[in-house]
C-alpha cells in the first residue's frame, strides 16, 4: 500500500526490478488495484523468508513509498 513518501520517480525503478524477477522466472503475475492504492505480485520462492527477503529489496519498498506485506500462498489450480 502507498504511504505518505508515495513519489511517482519510483514506478520506473519498480518496473525494472519486477522485470529483473520475470527473466529469472521469479515473477508469476503482477497488477495494480483498481482503486489506486497501490499493487501486488505474485513471486516464486524457496521459502517464505526467501520470498520476504526478496521483496525487500524491491525499490517501491526500499525508498519508504510502500509498505509490503508478504504472504505464502498455496497455489492449488
Amino acid at each position: 500500500m502507498r504511504t505518505s513518501r508515495w513519489d511517482d520517480a519510483v514506478i520506473e525503478p519498480h518496473r525494472d526490478w519486477l522485470a529483473a524477477l520475470r527473466e529469472r522466472g521469479e515473477l508469476d503475475r503482477t497488477g495494480g488495484f483498481t482503486d489506486g492504492s497501490g499493487g501486488a505480485y505474485v513471486i516464486r520462492a524457496e521459502s517464505l523468508d526467501a520470498a520476504t527477503a526478496l521483496v525487500h529489496t524491491d525499490p517501491i519498498h526500499t525508498s519508504g513509498a510502500s509498505a509490503l506485506t508478504v504472504y505464502e500462498w498455496n497455489v492449488t489450480t
